[in-house]
């Protein structure tokens, strides 16, 4: 059985919209660049604020990717 090894980076995504829309930035954009994407994990959830309402909601992601043999 072939074993799976992978390379984590740090990705932030951002939306005004939800945490989700954030998580989806983040991955959209790497899918971009990187090949083999295959698991993420939230690390930190934060938001900014202005004007007393929540004006962008952030995420700071681990994404792992696999590195072929």
């Amino acid at each position: 059985m072939q074993e799976k090894i992978y390379k984590v980076i740090e990705l932030v995504g951002a939306a005004e919209t939800s945490m989700e829309d954030a998580i989806q930035n983040a991955i959209t954009r790497a899918d971009q660049t990187l090949k083999n994407l295959d698991w993420f994990e939230v690390i930190v959830a934060r938001g900014l604020i202005q004007e007393g309402k929540v004006s962008q909601y952030q995420v700071k992601l681990k994404v792992g990717f696999r590195l072929l043999p």
